[in-house]
């Protein structure tokens, strides 16, 4: 039996690193190719392609079109090679961060990663999300190596929407939930080994990072100031869940988003608004009991997550459909065989409706106390 963990090379956390970074960026040459949004470069990417020229880097700058897809990595691959870049900067969001990740992959060239938001727990893997051109998911692609450096800076991040934030929030508290179940089944993580005993600590430290300081760190980020709670939170939603993710392992509440985004109804949704739904599916798939499912369910009701599939924006939705989710949740492709147990795709979209259920009962049992909050 072999044991894996994986984990970036440096992670390096703090307020307006992005602007003091020359002193960690130079090991890695002078000719960089900064991939960012449109957004993004507007907000923060302009100011950070100046500070780069004022420290001597010679940037390539391409403007990231918005899907993690094949064609894009190829397209932003070329440029690369046209420039002679010395290393690749993803500064920007998941799909960003996870291009970012191929580019340098096929160019076999350091990467960079520089989170804009801590909405997701890209940064710190050593695989990508690739979706199809209009934004279905497609496949995981999969990398020797994490990447070189991970460079968050809390101050962009406290300026961000509290959304993206709270989504983090949302696929960080998947992570604990889905690595326990991996660890009950001795199965593979994300690196395709066994689990080791710290990848299964830092999923457990990231749940009670999340239930311990969330709520705090929204209020932080509603102001846009960075306190400790809030880093505690970008740590969690980055770092630990990042590490959780991929060495503790994924099973049922990532192959159940997944399954989602076939569902074009969901595809406004985030990532972590979709896996929210995931946790509490797989927690019904479980049998968890009450006590169980409701420490999560009033944790992800409180953070103002989808609970209902009307949340889904799939009140409509039809049981064929439903069944067509869980196909894809059930794909060979995913992890939902990472669970101890065999689930269907009839058991997913059962599942699916229990939650809607539950949440509509708790919601008429509670109403009084619930317009209160």
């Amino acid at each position: 039996m072999v044991e894996e963990f994986g984990s970036p090379s440096s992670y390096i956390q703090g307020k307006g690193v992005l602007f003091e970074s020359d002193k960690y960026l130079k090991n890695f040459g002078t000719k960089p190719l900064l991939l960012a949004g449109e957004t993004v470069y507007k907000i923060v990417g302009k100011r950070f392609e100046q500070y780069l020229q004022e420290s001597g880097y010679d940037v390539t700058r391409v403007q990231f079109n918005g899907e993690s897809s094949t064609n894009e990595v190829n397209r932003v691959t070329e440029i690369g090679k046209e420039n002679n870049v010395t290393v690749v900067y993803g500064l920007g969001g998941g799909k960003t961060v996870d291009t970012a990740k191929a580019i340098a992959d096929n160019l076999n060239l350091p990467v960079v990663i520089m989170p804009t938001l801590a909405s997701n727990d890209a940064p710190c893997s050593r695989l990508s999300v690739i979706y199809t051109d209009d934004g279905g998911f497609d496949h995981y692609r999969f990398y020797n190596q994490n990447p070189n450096l991970v460079l968050v800076d809390t101050q962009v991040i406290a300026n961000g929407p509290v959304r993206m934030l709270i989504s983090g929030i949302a696929d960080a508290l998947a992570t604990n939930v889905e690595a326990q179940a991996v660890a009950q089944a001795h199965s593979d993580t994300m690196l395709g080994a066994k689990q080791t005993l710290v990848g299964n600590a830092i999923a457990q430290k990231c749940e009670e990072t999340l239930f311990n300081y969330s709520h705090l760190a929204v209020a932080d980020a509603g102001a846009h100031v960075v306190t400790p709670a809030f880093s505690n939170i970008v740590e969690a939603n980055t770092l630990m869940s990042g590490l959780g993710f991929e060495s503790g392992g994924l099973s049922g509440a990532h192959a159940i988003h997944d399954g989602l985004t076939i569902l074009e109804e969901t595809h406004d949704l985030t990532h972590g608004e979709k896996v929210a739904y995931g946790t509490l599916t797989q927690l019904m798939l479980e049998g968890a009991d009450k006590e169980r499912y409701n420490k999560y369910f009033q944790f992800i009701l409180s953070l103002g997550l989808p609970t209902t599939l009307a949340d889904l924006h799939l009140e409509n939705v039809t049981d064929e459909e439903l069944l067509s989710a869980g196909k894809a949740a059930c794909s060979e492709q995913d992890t939902m065989d990472r669970l101890p147990f065999k689930v269907t795709p009839d058991d997913v979209a059962q599942a699916l409706r229990a939650v809607d259920a539950y949440t509509k009962q708790y919601l008429n049992s509670h109403h009084c106390h619930h317009s209160q909050m």
